[in-house]
C-alpha cells in the first residue's frame, strides 16, 4: 500500500515537473517568436538594432501602450523604455502589427519626417482602410505631391483662408450666443459640431445642411476606430468604424455624382466650393481626379479638418480659464485690437489676426501641452542609420510627438503651461503639432485660424464654467475629459460687440 502511494506521488511529481518544463519551453518560444520572425534573418545587422524588445507574438508591445494611455500617465509607456534601456532616443518595439522603431528626439524626428528618400508613409493597414487608399496617407510620395498640389490651394495659407473668415466668424458668434442659453452642455461636442460645420461648408457649400447630421454621426464612429486594433468583429471599434466608412463613401458618392451632373449640364450657379475645385481640377497632363480619389480626399480632409481644431478649441478655452493671468493678457490684446479698429469696419481682418501675437503663442503652447496626436507613422525604404542604430528596410518608424513635447531637456517643466516658450523660434523637430516636411498637415493654417477666431470672441465676451474640473482624462484616440468637458458657457455682462 505504501509503495503504491509512493508511486502515485512520484507520478504526480513527474507530471508537475513535465508541465513546468513545457510551460517554460512554451514561454521561451513565445517570448522569442518575434525575434525569430523579424530579427534573426537580419544577420549581423540585428546587433545594430536600437535597444528594446518586440514583445509577444501578434500583440507585441500594444498591451503596455494601451495600458499606459488608459491611465493618467501616458508618458509612462516611453518612460519604461528609458528606465530599461537608457535615454537613447530610439527604441525597437512591435506596434500596430509590425516590427517598429520608436523615435523620441527632435533630431531623430526631423530626420524621419523630412527624409523622403529613405522614409515613406507607414500608417497601419487599419487606418488606411478607414481613411482611404487614395487619400494622402495611402499613396506614394510622388502621388502625394501631385494630389496635394491639386487640392490644397483652397485651404493652405492664410490668404486663401481669408475668403472663409467672414463665415467662420459668423458661425462662431452665433454658436457662442446659442450655447450661453443652453445651460449644461458637452463643450467638446459643441465645438466639434462648430468646426465640422466650417469644414463641410468649405467643401460642400450650400449643400452641406442636407447631409450635415448624417456625416457628423458617421465621422464620430470613424474616429473611434482610427487607432484601434484591426478587429473586424461586431462590438469592436474598428468594425463600427469600417461600417461608418462605407456609409460615408455612399453619401459622398451621391454628392459627387450629382455635382458632376450639374457641372456637365452647367446647372450650378452657386459660388464655387472645394468640391467643385476637386471635380474641375486637372494636372499638367490633363488628368482629372477619379471619384475614388475625390471621395477619399474629402473623407480625409473633413475628418482632419474638424477633429484637431475642435479639440484644440476646447483645450485653449479650458486652459486659459484655468490660468487667469494668461486669460487677462490675451483678452487685453484682443481689446486693444478692437480699439484700433476703424468704426466703419465690421468683423475681423487678416491683418488683425496677424497682430494677435500673444494669443498665437497661447495656441502653440496648447498644441504642445496637449499633443493632439501622440505619434505618426513612417516606413523605412532601405536600411537607415540614425545615431549609430540601424532601422531595417520595411520596418515601421513611429515618430513619438508626445515624447518630444514632454521632454524636459527640450521644454523645462513640460507639465507647466507657459506660452513664453514660444518667445523664441523653436528648433526644427522640437514643435510638431502638425508634423513636418512634405507631409505637413495641409489643414494646419485652417485649424489655427479657426481656433484664433473662436478664442478672440470667447475672450471678449464669455466665461466657461467647467462642471467636473476633476473629471478623469482619456488619451485615445485623442486627449479629452471623459465627460467631454461638461460645462456652462456664460456671457459676460460687459461683453464687447
Amino acid at each position: 500500500m505504501m509503495m503504491i502511494m509512493e508511486m502515485g506521488i512520484c507520478m504526480w511529481v513527474f507530471v508537475l515537473m513535465t508541465i513546468s518544463v513545457v510551460l517554460m519551453v512554451l514561454r521561451y518560444v513565445l517570448k522569442n517568436a518575434n525575434w525569430w520572425l523579424y530579427e534573426s534573418h537580419l544577420g549581423m545587422k540585428q546587433y545594430s538594432l536600437p535597444p528594446g524588445d518586440l514583445g509577444w507574438p501578434f500583440i507585441g508591445n500594444m498591451w503596455s501602450f494601451l495600458k499606459a494611455f488608459k491611465t493618467n500617465d501616458p508618458e509612462s509607456f516611453i518612460s519604461s523604455y528609458v528606465s530599461r534601456y537608457g535615454k537613447t532616443g530610439i527604441y525597437k518595439a512591435y506596434m500596430f502589427g509590425s516590427p517598429s522603431v520608436i523615435v523620441t528626439t527632435p533630431e531623430g524626428s526631423r530626420k524621419v519626417l523630412t527624409d523622403d528618400d529613405n522614409f515613406a508613409l507607414g500608417w497601419p493597414r487599419s487606418t488606411i482602410e478607414l481613411i482611404g487608399k487614395k487619400s494622402f496617407i495611402g499613396i506614394s510620395t510622388e502621388e502625394h505631391k501631385r494630389l496635394r498640389r491639386l487640392t490644397s490651394a483652397s485651404i493652405n495659407g492664410l490668404e486663401p483662408l481669408s475668403l472663409y473668415l467672414t463665415f467662420i466668424e459668423s458661425i462662431v458668434k452665433s454658436s457662442l450666443e446659442k450655447w450661453a442659453t443652453m445651460g449644461k452642455i458637452e463643450f467638446l461636442t459643441q465645438v466639434r459640431k462648430l468646426t465640422f460645420k466650417i469644414i463641410v461648408h468649405i467643401f460642400l457649400g450650400a449643400e452641406s445642411e442636407g447631409v450635415m447630421e448624417s456625416l457628423e454621426r458617421e465621422y464620430t464612429a470613424l474616429n473611434l476606430g482610427v487607432r484601434a486594433m484591426r478587429i473586424n468583429v461586431p462590438g469592436f471599434a474598428f468594425h463600427k468604424a469600417f461600417k461608418a466608412r462605407k456609409n460615408l463613401v455612399a453619401i459622398f458618392q451621391s454628392v459627387v455624382t450629382e455635382r458632376r451632373k450639374q457641372r456637365k449640364e452647367k446647372l450650378s450657379i452657386k459660388a464655387k466650393d472645394m468640391l467643385d475645385a476637386l471635380v474641375d481640377v486637372e494636372d499638367e497632363n490633363g488628368r482629372k481626379l477619379t471619384d475614388e480619389e475625390i471621395i477619399d480626399v474629402m473623407i480625409m480632409y473633413l475628418n482632419a479638418g474638424h477633429e484637431s481644431s475642435g479639440h484644440l478649441m476646447m483645450w485653449t478655452t479650458l486652459i486659459l480659464q484655468k490660468h487667469p493671468e494668461y486669460f487677462q493678457k490675451a483678452k487685453a490684446e484682443q481689446e486693444e485690437i478692437l480699439k484700433r479698429r476703424p468704426p466703419t469696419q465690421n468683423g475681423l481682418t487678416l491683418q488683425e489676426i496677424r497682430q494677435m501675437q500673444f494669443l498665437s503663442k497661447v495656441i502653440d503652447e496648447t498644441m504642445r501641452f496637449v499633443t493632439f496626436s501622440p505619434m505618426t507613422f513612417r516606413e523605412a525604404k532601405s536600411d537607415v542609420n540614425i545615431n549609430g542604430y540601424i532601422i531595417p528596410k520595411g520596418w515601421k518608424v513611429l515618430v513619438w510627438y508626445r515624447a518630444v513635447h514632454q521632454d524636459p531637456e527640450v521644454y523645462p517643466n513640460p507639465k507647466i503651461f507657459d506660452p513664453s516658450r514660444f518667445d523664441i523660434a523653436r528648433k526644427a523637430g522640437e514643435f510638431l503639432p502638425f508634423g513636418a516636411g512634405t507631409r505637413l498637415c495641409p489643414g494646419n493654417d485652417l485649424a489655427k485660424l479657426e481656433i484664433t477666431v473662436f478664442t478672440h470672441h470667447f475672450l471678449l465676451n464669455y466665461k466657461l464654467e467647467q462642471l467636473n474640473p476633476k473629471c478623469p482624462m482619456m488619451y485615445l484616440p485623442h486627449p479629452r475629459p471623459t465627460d467631454k468637458c461638461l460645462a456652462r458657457v456664460h456671457k459676460c455682462s460687459n461683453a464687447s460687440t
